[in-house]
């Protein structure tokens, strides 16, 4: 039997024990020990395999305490990199205690739930080392405190300092310095930003880290992960031994994410290598450093779909595991300018966007550019070349692949449904009962101006556009023929009563400026020749008028028709 995709399973020891594929990401140890930096921040998109490889960290680098167990970890690394790398490394396995925390979870709406949320699982981590609670090493008065933190008894101060104090305990304990691991630090400060509490939140990280990295002489190596690489001076401030790692670093580029060697090896695996085509084109496109990178989760929720059924559709199965809140603010904000640059996006080209790596959440909406990096720092954008310039780093920045694309497009789509809602169209309806062909004109291209537009898939995206305004009427029913397939108009306008209106509506996308008139004049004669208002007849409906109507880009023409 093949082994078994493991969508959703981010424990080490559960992946390996439990028969699922593993993408050996081993050598990541290797890296951190060559390189000797105390204090490693690892900034990725989300789904990119981090807390995995923290997981992965901890069982190599923990010393449980307990002989059997130690060597029950020592065996899940059996057969990967690692162990062929040295014997340097491999004597590095069990050696430490480990701290591993996530903070994933700390994301409610208040400042005070979220605490509770961290300080909770601050205490399931110390409970976790309740070993220290019998040693002698440790004082009474420290076994104490340590109690209390465990039971959710202590008070702001001690969580915020207890990191430190858990790693000295550790260190009483055993006489090891300690490996700290934090998973995705930046979740409650996002979370904070957008439910306006951040600089609460921002205050009890920087305390929790402050005490844990900057001034903890307990500390052995500490690897922190999370998407975007907060300021250094609103959350590690003074961490002089910090070494930051984003995507742009060329270091570490092939351990978060998957390579093409890799995935063209997984599909080769599981047989389904004759949809690689398809795979490269929705989840490719990444660059990590000057490696290519695929997005991992995807890539096997893909492998899953396809060994069910080889000609399984690609989907987006990256925008159901985050709100997308950056794009939608970007997409809700957007002026004249920033709707220009996402159609440009939208449309396969690059733009040059300034590197700020080291921003805050506050500073995202000061300006245009700061909100392009998080964009970029955070999966949203991808890299095709950089150079640098008045001595700063610049980057042409694409859409990195089709699956994100569809965020943008499922996202501006979303708002538009939205603000057509709180706009009032009983110009355009009065115009289309009085024949005004001019005056649709007029405001359909004011609305185009309006909105973002992705040309590539031209004509559903004006079809949506239409029938999402003309669908605000309590006084008509709209039917997209289009949607249904069905070779009829591609818009029907009526009322419920047969007594009533009924429209006939037919869109055509010009291929330049010039073809707008005569394309609308084409749209109106083939309701007539193909005779669309047929079935309206049919219905009982006598009051029927034509509409013929051309896009291109942000211009529109209108041509009224003899009623049917």
């Amino acid at each position: 039997m093949k082994k078994v995709l493991p969508i959703g399973v981010d424990n080490f020891e559960k992946l390996v024990l439990g028969g699922y594929c593993y993408v050996d990401k081993t050598m990541l140890v290797k890296d951190l020990l060559d390189l000797k930096c105390e204090v490693n921040l690892f900034t990725r998109p989300r789904r990119f395999g981090k807390t995995l490889n923290l997981s992965m960290l901890r069982y190599f680098f923990e010393d449980t305490g307990d002989q059997e167990k130690n060597a029950q970890n020592r065996t899940l690394f059996q057969g990967l990199k690692i162990m062929d790398a040295g014997g340097e490394y491999a004597g590095q396995m069990g050696k430490y205690p480990v701290i591993s925390l996530t903070l994933k979870s700390a994301k409610q709406p208040a400042f005070e739930s979220a605490y509770v949320k961290l300080k909770r699982e601050i205490a399931e981590e110390f409970k976790r080392h309740s070993f220290i609670l019998e040693s002698e090493r440790v004082d009474a008065g420290d076994k104490e405190m340590f109690q209390k933190l465990a039971n959710e008894e202590a008070g702001y101060d001690d969580y915020s300092g207890s990191l430190k104090f858990l790693s000295k305990c550790l260190y009483q304990a055993t006489g090891k310095h300690t490996v700290i691991l934090l998973d995705e630090y930046d979740v409650p400060l996002e979370n904070a930003y957008f439910q306006g509490f951040y600089e609460e939140m921002v205050s009890f990280i920087r305390s929790l880290f402050e005490s844990a990295l900057k001034t903890n002489d307990y500390l052995q190596l500490a690897v922190i992960t999370g998407c975007l690489r907060i300021s250094k001076e609103s959350i590690f401030t003074g961490l002089n031994h910090l070494k930051m790692i984003s995507v742009l670093d060329k270091q570490y580029s092939e351990h978060f994410g998957f390579t093409e060697a890799e995935v063209l090896g997984m599909m080769e695996y599981y047989g389904v290598e004759s949809r690689f085509g398809d795979m490269k084109a929705w989840y490719d496109g990444y660059t990590f450093g000057d490696t290519e990178v695929y997005n991992p989760w995807s890539v096997i929720n893909f492998l899953y779909d396809l060994r069910t059924d080889v000609q399984a559709f690609p989907r987006p199965y990256w925008i159901n595991t985050s709100s997308n809140d950056i794009i939608k603010d970007l997409i809700r904000r957007a002026d004249m300018e920033t709707r220009e640059q996402i159609e440009m996006l939208l449309a396969g080209k690059t733009m040059d966007i300034q590197v700020h790596e080291e921003v805050t959440y506050g500073d995202m909406c000061s300006s245009g550019e700061n909100l392009w990096n998080f964009l970029y720092f955070t999966g949203y954008l991808t890299k095709e070349s950089e150079y640098f310039k008045e001595l700063s780093i610049f980057l042409r920045a694409r859409i990195p692949n089709a699956e994100v694309k569809t965020i943008y497009q499922n996202t501006i789509l979303g708002w538009f449904r939205e603000t057509v809602k709180k706009q009032d169209f009983r110009d355009l309806y009065r115009s289309m009962e009085e024949g005004n062909a001019e005056k649709m004109g007029e405001i359909l291209s004011r609305q185009l101006f309006s909105v973002i537009s992705f040309y590539d898939s031209a004509e559903n995206f004006y079809h949506g556009f239409l029938t999402g305004i003309l669908s605000q009427s309590d006084k008509y029913l709209v039917k997209s023929n289009r949607e249904t397939g069905n070779g009829r108009s591609d818009l029907v306008v009526k009322s419920p009563s047969l007594r009533g209106r009924a429209f006939i509506l037919e869109v055509k996308v010009s291929d330049k400026i010039d073809n707008l008139e005569s394309d609308a004049e084409k749209a109106l004669g083939q309701i007539s020749d193909k005779k669309y208002a047929e079935e309206l007849r049919a219905e009982g409906y006598r009051n029927i008028d034509c509409y013929g109507i051309s896009f291109y880009r942000k211009d529109c023409e209108v041509r009224f028709g003899i009623k049917g």
